[in-house]
């Protein structure tokens, strides 16, 4: 065993960033010549995140409250911009640092304490990006059986059971493998990828958008009707539901966020920044909206599965370029909140093992043995669990951001994130006070998150307090942290005067680069010896 752990260790070079137990080449702060990403490129990034099926997919979730587009519309806009507030104060963290997520995370959480933090991100990644290539397979027979109409006859020796035809399959592993090699790349060459679908993807929204408007005459049923709730919650705890919904969409991306704001160049600078997440989800969300709304008026049925929805169309160039647009949708999707995310932040669990690279190819192998078109098939519950993890995600950005800018008023050693034994070790490698104020923001939450999986257990009033689960686990767990930091056990061991940059970042409101503190060290040994060599010469002067 210990010669297999010796083969595929992955080579470490000894440098300013601790041993290999906690560093490797893409958790170390990225050089300056890699920080290229500017305001055009995030902008590219959330359109590429944004404009994909799970947004279709979450505005169903809202819409079937009981909404019409009158009342989801200004939901989805709130909710995006609460997630947004959280995503910038994320992203500036690692726009300031050059770290990813797992290496950010050390501080608030402990250098142990950090792996159950980013599991928890990790997971829900996964299977997302399993379950969206089942969808994206789907697209792709969308675009084949436009070239190829026979295709729709493609025999089938399937069973029944087995909850995909051989067409789906064969759709299924043709774009697992493209999904694969571009996942593989990069990510600063991918976002080259991401503009790109910047560039392709909108048009398409709009195209769907106005095809839909046109055929509805201005609207449909589920833009001009009235709202009729569907639960036995009123108008009030059924729109917190809906705000929550929207918020899941991305809270996991909200914690994360470090993992590309990494890679800025001017320190995500620039308000607009902000605008990005609600300006670009709330269009987006209006295509979806307009599009089922129109399939219900020309052929009698809601549906929000929008492989079905282009499957319909008559004209066949229509049908293969909305699906290849969708494709290219997915992917960008899957990379930007999927496969890169999973693989930068399990690279955090044991860095002289994972890297990015072979975090992907398990991700990858992942898609195909978790055979995702059975979860689809048999795991309502299983989604209802990935809708509503914004209840772990809240309180793990509230601590996360309470830590950073209220605790520490952003001031982090950078060495120290990669020492052993260092001011980030807390006790036995786990900071209390940080699981102490998630467990405070989550554990109210979880009778409600427990009755949204199974529906039969009696959980009382508390599904009322799930309506709004990220906000509260988000609110109490700042509250809790800051009360437990500053009056109960203030973590002095861990905070600095002056912050210790990576090299090439000058902020002089935060303290030194690490370059200037080797040259600090340096200079004080220079000083020392001189100080000796003045005290060799007084003693061996002869006056």
């Amino acid at each position: 065993m210990s010669s297999l752990l010796r083969y595929i260790r992955l080579p470490y070079k000894a440098g300013a960033y601790g041993t290999a137990r906690w560093s490797n080449k893409d958790l170390d702060p990225v050089p300056v010549e890699l920080r290229t990403w500017g305001g055009l490129d995030y902008w590219a990034y959330w359109c590429s995140d944004m404009l994909a099926p799970p947004l279709a997919a979450t505005v169903s979730t809202v819409m079937s409250l009981g909404f019409t587009a009158r009342e989801t519309i200004p939901i989805v806009f709130f909710g995006f911009m609460i997630c947004s507030v959280v995503v910038t104060l994320t992203g500036k963290m690692g726009a300031t640092y050059h770290v990813a997520y797992p290496v950010i995370v050390r501080s608030t959480f402990g250098m142990i304490g950090s792996y159950p933090a980013i599991v928890i991100r990790a997971f829900v990644a996964m299977m997302w990006t399993a379950i969206l290539c089942v969808q994206a397979g789907a697209f792709l027979q969308n675009c084949i059986e436009a070239i190829w109409p026979s295709f729709k006859k493609f025999p089938n020796h399937l069973p029944e059971n087995a909850g995909i035809d051989s067409a789906g399959l064969l759709c299924f592993f043709l774009y697992w493998m493209i999904q694969t090699v571009l996942s593989l790349m990069p990510i600063q060459k991918l976002r080259l990828l991401f503009l790109a679908k910047g560039i392709i993807v909108p048009p398409t929204f709009l195209a769907l958008f106005l095809w839909a408007v046109i055929k509805t005459h201005g609207g449909g049923p589920l833009v001009t009707g009235k709202y009729h709730l569907t639960t036995p919650m009123n108008t009030a705890y059924s729109a917190l539901t809906g705000l929550n919904v929207i918020i899941g969409l991305f809270s996991s991306m909200a914690v994360n966020m470090p993992d590309f704001g990494r890679f800025s160049k001017n320190n995500l600078a620039g308000g607009h920044q902000y605008f990005a997440l609600p300006i670009i989800g709330t269009l987006g969300a209006l295509t979806p909206i307009f599009v089922t709304s129109a399939h219900s008026e020309i052929w009698g049925t809601f549906e929000w599965y929008m492989p079905a929805v282009i499957a319909k169309f008559d004209s066949r160039a229509a049908k293969f370029f909305t699906g290849a647009s969708f494709i290219l949708a997915t992917i960008g999707n899957q990379i930007a909140a999927g496969s890169f995310p999973f693989s930068n932040d399990v690279s955090g669990i044991a860095p002289q093992y994972i890297n990015i690279f072979r975090g992907t190819v398990f991700m990858s192998i992942f898609c195909v043995v978790s055979t995702p078109w059975n979860i689809i098939k048999n795991a309502a519950g299983l989604l209802a669990f990935l809708s509503g993890y914004s209840c772990m995600m809240g309180p793990l950005a509230g601590t996360i951001v309470c830590d950073y800018y209220i605790i520490r008023k952003r001031k982090l050693d950078i060495r120290e994130l990669y020492n052993d034994h260092g001011i980030y070790w807390y006790t036995y490698g786990v900071n209390w006070r940080a699981w102490a104020s998630f467990l405070l923001g989550f554990l109210p939450t979880l009778p409600g998150f427990a009755h949204s999986i199974e529906k039969t257990l009696n959980v009382g009033g508390a599904w009322k307090l799930y309506t709004f689960a990220w906000l509260f686990g988000f609110s109490v767990a700042v509250v809790s942290y800051y009360i437990i930091c500053t009056y109960i056990s203030p973590p002095t061991e861990s905070l600095v005067e002056f912050a210790v940059l990576p090299p090439g970042k000058v902020d002089t409101s935060l303290g030194t680069t690490l370059e200037a503190e080797v040259a600090s060290d340096h200079k004080a040994e220079d000083i020392a010896i001189g100080e000796k060599e003045i005290g060799r010469e007084s003693r061996d002067s002869p006056v």
